[in-house]
C-alpha cells in the first residue's frame, strides 16, 4: 500500500500482471482509460484490471491510497521521468 499526493497528469501506462486499486482519501482523482474516464471522489475506489492502459490525473491536489504488489514499477511498462524504482511503502 502506498499513499501518494497527486496533482496534474501522470503518464499513460499499464501493468501486464497486476491489478491496481486506487482509493481516494482526499480530493478528486480522474483515471482515463482508452475508451472512458472514471472520476473518483473522496471515499471512492476503482480497480484498474491488469493489462489495461490508464492515465491517472488530479485537477487539484488529491491524496490517494494505492494497493498493488510491492515490486510493481509505478509506470508499469512505460519508462518515463516519473518512474520510481524503489517506492516508499506504508
Amino acid at each position: 500500500m502506498k499513499l501518494f499526493k497527486a496533482k496534474g497528469e501522470f503518464v499513460w501506462h499499464r501493468h501486464d500482471n497486476e491489478d491496481e486499486f486506487f482509493l481516494v482519501v482526499r480530493g478528486v482523482l480522474h483515471i482515463k482509460l482508452r475508451e472512458t474516464e472514471i472520476i473518483l471522489n473522496e471515499g471512492e475506489f476503482f480497480i484498474v484490471p491488469q493489462g489495461t492502459d490508464h492515465l491517472p490525473y488530479a485537477p487539484d491536489k488529491a491524496h490517494v491510497l494505492l494497493f498493488e504488489p510491492k515490486n510493481v514499477v509505478n509506470t508499469g511498462t512505460t519508462a518515463s521521468d516519473k518512474t520510481v524504482e524503489n517506492p516508499e511503502w506504508i
